[in-house]
């Protein structure tokens, strides 16, 4: 199975939407091992990196093969819904961007990807307004709703099934809150929510 994130895909002010869109979308893959499941704790890799951003996403699981999907089709290849935390190794990235490397280190450590139980599609009758949010050690830090995104569900299913076959049990990352993000730390306790319901509660250890 294939992890597949989307970068830079939410704004704060809905009206800067069409000024941003040109059509070509921040894609970037992430290692089956990044993946953690069962609101299992997360052991932060002091081995590789100092620095950990959190990003809450929600994520799409593709139900069925498809390849050059049109935006039309792209809601029927969703099965389920979930919600993840897209971790950062930001010390890393940063390094990688200046040597213009790729970002495979910087966002494909072990553990890098959380993600909660998955909800049926059918529980979401408009993909384009969710809400959910990450709280950090009881503080709400993250807010968001899909209505905000630059490339919404089937823009993004569409585009990246131009250059890659989505299989069954494929991840997407679909973006983060334009606002809240910011740095993890050992100890701390991270509860995500899908329109108030919590599905992932796990700690960095």
């Amino acid at each position: 199975m294939k992890i597949i994130g989307i970068g830079k895909n939410y704004v704060t002010d809905k009206s800067e939407i069409a000024g941003i869109k040109d059509g070509h979308q921040l894609i970037f893959l992430k290692a089956d091992s990044t993946l953690i499941t069962g609101n299992k704790d997360v052991v932060f890799p002091t081995e590789i990196t100092n620095e950990i951003v959190y990003e809450v996403e929600l994520v799409a699981k593709i139900g069925k093969v498809g390849k050059n999907i049109s935006e039309a089709d792209a809601p029927s290849y969703i099965s389920d819904i979930a919600v993840g935390i897209d971790y950062t190794a930001k010390d890393i990235l940063t390094a990688n961007r200046e040597k213009k490397w790729p970002w495979a280190l910087g966002k494909g450590f072990d553990g890098a990807s959380p993600v909660s139980e998955f909800k049926p599609v059918s529980d979401f009758p408009d993909l384009n307004n969710i809400n959910f949010d990450l709280k950090i050690n009881g503080a709400q830090i993250q807010v968001g709703n899909t209505d905000f995104m630059i490339y919404n569900f089937s823009e993004i299913i569409a585009y990246v099934s131009k250059f890659m076959t989505l299989n069954p049990g494929d991840l997407i990352f679909t973006g983060t809150p334009a606002d809240g993000i910011g740095l993890i730390h050992k100890g701390d306790h991270l509860q995500a929510s899908i329109e108030g319901e919590l599905l992932l509660d796990f700690k960095m250890i």
